[in-house]
């Protein structure tokens, strides 16, 4: 997975440095013509003797410093930050993407394992391009030391292999998402190739069924080329400084009945952490998408009901998630990711107002619980924990795991899909800007909402939240569901907005960067429906600021509500136990005792809990696997094997033999259950 860097011991053996074939002695030449016994040849003098001596030294000692320097130079010198490959150093842009060459690297020569802007980068199938980073950043990554944390995305973000403070940094961050859990509206064409499919469940389902053009096979091509190492430089060019990262529960395992592509997501789950690692990117790993649906949307897996913590298998569903959170955490936890995947969140969107905030509060101490079971507590132990709004306001979540260890809160925002405003994008803001009524309403909503939950919860961040003022563009709402808004042609012809238009939609783009202080923009990327242009603009990050309506430089944004006369400054101090700061904390015994596991009710349920379906910890705990280096020493590999903590002696979730189970997503009894089935 990882490119071999050709050994020194190669370039000084293999190599001819001085002309000639390699491996010539140059002894050896020099002395067969200075002794060619039997030959009646007038022997040289002695002042030409010592002349030849002083040659054959001068040229060994010239081999031995080529031999020497040239691989000290690639591998050490070239470490510096500012000394950078391949050309001069070149500033003024911040585009990463540079000029991607046709052809393979040459071989036979040495890797550069850092660089800045300007620096030749190497794929790993050979072809090279030319990072752009006017911000300072700098890549590092050295096959021998595969977990080596040196590098920075900008100058304002700390090295990975630094702290990250609270209040003090600021997260300028965007979602992977549409890659490892596919969304119609971000990849349409590869949904538009299975006319009727509405999700990831019913696309895998006519995949299996579509051998002739490869089957499952063609979700493995999507994970291939959708992201990119080329699409994390970028991202690093951006001045952006975290990914969130959405992945599936199919990563682990898939049961009967699941038609996703099982146990393959984490591959290219584990290459985007390389190339984080690379370009000094931390990560937030979101489970996007849980046994049974958390919200009955496409996003989730499936389009239809919610079964997680809803429904006659709402428990069982939700016993195989907090496992799910057990395996992932103990993967991330390992000293060689920790400070590269350095939160999890637990459940993206769950639908709380038909789940109920009751279950959810018991669902996330449960697994706050077996997360810090695993990790321990206190800063460096494992990761933050991010708890999302469940749709709902944050105010709603005020109290929620009194003095918890590192717990962040993670709100959604869109103006996307709540009632139509047509108010123009072009007329003049407060501040004299293009942007209309749009950058003050992000501000006064948002700021005021997310500053509040630092106050009252702790570290929060805006997970999601888009460029989009209205719901226009393919596949928004759902597949084959249009948006009524009436400005949806001007909105969805971004080929051809005007300079006015392009800075009104970044006027009100920076409003709410500056509105939510920490922020994820959903998402990095929309990928082309099959009519080959992108039909949801205002959701991708990447054409945004590759076209002008997203700012060059995120920091821009500081002081944008101040200027359109909304007074948010970002809170930014937090309770000490928030932060990892507190070596021993613990959750208020009110609390623990209020939200009980398994919670006491659960909507739409046909029977009480205590009869309701669920899973046994029998089976053998499902390990991640990890990618394999084949260019490091075992020493720096040492130890690794995906799972943290070899106290955790706790078995994997399953079936308990001899019950009977509904559908995961359809959950209707064949016959409701009068007594708890304990197997057979």
């Amino acid at each position: 997975m990882i490119p071999e860097r050709q050994s020194s011991a190669n370039l000084s053996n293999n190599t001819p440095l001085l002309g000639g074939t390699p491996n010539q002695s140059v002894d050896n030449n020099l002395g067969n013509a200075a002794s060619r016994d039997g030959l009646d040849e007038k022997q040289p003098s002695k002042g030409r003797k010592r002349w030849l001596i002083l040659a054959i030294v001068l040229g060994i000692a010239t081999i031995v410093f080529l031999a020497v320097f040239l691989p000290v130079y690639f591998v050490v010198i070239r470490k510096s930050p500012t000394a950078e490959s391949g050309s001069s150093t070149s500033g003024g842009s911040s585009d990463a993407s540079g000029t991607t060459a046709d052809a393979p690297a040459p071989s036979g020569t040495a890797v550069p394992t850092t660089g800045g802007d300007g620096s030749i980068i190497t794929l790993e199938n050979g072809t090279t391009f030319t990072y752009r980073n006017s911000f300072s950043g700098f890549w590092v990554h050295n096959p021998e030391e595969p977990f080596n944390n040196n590098a920075r995305p900008n100058e304002w973000t700390p090295p990975l292999n630094t702290s990250w403070r609270w209040g003090v940094d600021r997260i300028y961050g965007v979602n992977l998402g549409g890659w490892l859990v596919l969304e119609p509206f971000i990849s349409p064409e590869i949904f538009q190739r299975y006319p009727g499919v509405r999700d990831e469940f019913s696309l895998s389902q006519a995949m299996v069924a579509d051998t002739a053009n490869g089957g499952l096979r063609q979700i493995e091509e999507h994970y291939q080329t959708f992201i990119t190492e080329v699409d994390i430089a970028e991202i690093a060019a951006a001045g952006l400084n975290f990914l969130r990262v959405p992945i599936g529960f199919w990563a682990i395992e898939t049961w009967d009945g699941e038609p996703y592509l099982a146990k393959t997501s984490w591959t290219y789950f584990l290459r985007a952490v390389e190339w984080a690692r690379k370009y000094g990117l931390r990560i937030l790993l979101d489970l996007h998408a849980v046994p049974g649906s958390q919200n009955g949307l496409n996003h989730s897996g499936k389009l239809g009901t919610t079964n997680f913590l809803a429904g006659n298998m709402g428990i069982a569903n939700a016993e195989r998630t907090l496992d799910n959170l057990r395996v992932f955490t103990q993967f991330i936890s390992q000293p060689q990711y920790r400070d590269v995947v350095v939160a999890i969140g637990l459940v993206n969107e769950p639908m709380a107002s038909q789940i109920g905030l009751d279950p959810l509060h018991s669902f996330n101490l449960r697994a706050y619980d077996i997360i810090r079971s695993v990790t321990g507590y206190g800063e460096g132990n494992g990761p933050y924990i991010a708890v999302q709004d469940g749709l709902q306001s944050l105010g709603r979540w005020d109290g929620i795991l009194p003095g918890g260890d590192r717990v962040i809160m993670d709100g959604h925002a869109y103006f996307a899909f709540g009632d139509v405003n047509p108010s123009p994008m072009v007329a003049l803001a407060e501040d004299g800007l293009p942007g209309g009524t749009w950058p003050a309403q992000a501000c006064r909503v948002w700021g005021a909402e997310f500053n509040n939950s630092r106050s009252n919860i702790g570290p929060t961040v805006s997970g999601e939240f888009s460029g989009a003022p209205n719901d226009c563009g393919l596949f928004i709402r759902a597949v084959n569901v249009e948006s009524f808004h009436p400005q949806c042609a001007e909105y969805n012809n971004w080929e051809n907005y005007n300079s006015t238009m392009k800075a009104g939609l970044q006027s009100w783009i920076m409003a709410s960067f500056d509105a939510f202080g920490d922020f994820f923009f959903w998402t990095w990327k929309i990928g082309p429906s099959q009519a080959g242009r992108v039909e949801a603009p205002l959701w991708s990050y990447k054409l945004g600021l590759d076209n002008g309506w997203i700012p060059r430089d995120p920091r821009d944004s500081v002081g944008k509500c101040a200027a359109v006369g909304v007074s948010t400054p970002v809170q930014g101090t937090f309770d000490a136990f928030r932060t990892g700061a507190v070596p021993s904390p613990t959750v208020s015994a009110a609390y623990s005792a209020r939200y009980p596991w398994p919670p006491t009710s659960i909507p739409s349920a046909d029977v009480p809990i205590s009869l309701l379906p669920t899973f046994t910890n029998t089976a053998a705990a499902v390990t991640l696997p990890v990618p394999t280096y084949t260019s490091a020493p075992a020493s720096a590999t040492a130890g690794l094997d995906g799972w943290f903590n070899n106290d955790d002696r706790t078995g994997g979730i399953v079936t308990v033999a001899g019950c009977p189970y509904p559908n995961f997503y359809t959950a209707t009894f064949a016959t409701a259950p009068t007594a708890a089935c304990t197997g057979s």
